[in-house]
């Protein structure tokens, strides 16, 4: 399992994480967590009492906690209770502090949010713009993200139609496709943007998101033709699907002497479009 390290602040504290690259999830140190949000002068006591009432109670939260070595003041690495993102929220749920109530809320109104968009889906393609708007995402990407989920949702109800199980067999079939147009897999696509949790989907420029969109919606339509059976013979029809999308890529990549794959996420790309933008005093 390879990690790496970091600290991130947290009401200008901080907390210590780490990433396991095996699972793709971030881990925090329940310790920082709790010193923050409760200030007790001895958080690991209060930890291990609230550890034991969650026991007792039966919860499921005590039951994911773990333990990894996290670099501590003096230089050292300690075994340290850690926690995902998901937990580490559920254990916020129990602590009684003034600090936490804005998690409890925030956590309240997403839930509240999620019962409304399986009333109504459309609210959640209007959140979701919104939220990439705020992120600095234009519309014309936007627009092209949203086609792609739709061709994404096309391919997945063809693999349910073939019997695949939505989960591993979907991912396995995902890796196939990227593995044929990109010549990397996921994970190694991610890496090579400089992704960990994020989405690889959200960090492609508009051509890489037309290529992969070739590539999936291709795969759909020789799917629907050969009806492939078992587990394999869907990785070759996925791996059919993602050639049509790398001839594409390489025809394009031959024309302009570029790389359609480029190592900069959207971040980095956001970023460098807004320096681009010409300065309102030097009109």
């Amino acid at each position: 399992m390879k990690k790496s390290n970091s600290i991130i602040l947290f009401n200008k504290k901080q907390v210590r994480r780490i990433w396991n690259e095996g699972k793709e999830l971030w881990y925090f140190s329940i310790i920082d967590v709790v010193a923050i949000l409760t200030d007790s002068p001895r958080p690991r006591k209060y930890w291990n009492a609230l550890k034991t009432k969650l026991k007792q109670e039966g919860s499921e939260s005590s039951q994911k906690v773990g333990q990894l070595k996290l670099e501590s003041p003096d230089g050292k690495k300690y075994l340290t209770d850690v926690a995902d993102t998901e937990t580490i929220l559920r254990l916020i749920q129990s602590i009684p502090s003034p600090k936490a109530e804005p998690f409890k809320l925030w956590l309240a109104k997403v839930g509240y949010e999620r019962i409304e968009e399986t009333e109504d889906p459309e609210l959640a393609f209007d959140r979701a713009i919104k939220t990439y708007l705020r992120k600095g995402y234009s519309k014309e990407w936007i627009n092209q993200l949203l086609k792609s989920i739709e061709v994404r949702k096309e391919l997945t109800d063809e693999w349910q139609e073939r019997g695949m199980k939505e989960g591993l067999e979907y991912a396995i079939l995902t890796d196939e496709i990227t593995r044929a147009w990109a010549d990397r897999s996921v994970r190694d696509y991610k890496k090579f943007t400089g992704l960990k949790k994020e989405n690889l989907r959200d960090n492609m420029t508009n051509l890489e998101l037309v290529l992969n969109m070739l590539a999936e919606a291709s795969t759909t339509e020789i799917s629907k033709k050969k009806t492939p059976k078992g587990l394999e013979s869907n990785k070759q029809v996925a791996r059919m699907g993602g050639t049509a999308a790398k001839k594409a890529r390489i025809e394009i990549e031959k024309q302009t002497g570029e790389s359609v794959i480029i190592s900069k996420n959207a971040k980095s790309l956001m970023t460098k479009e807004k320096k681009s933008l010409p300065n309102k005093d030097n009109k």
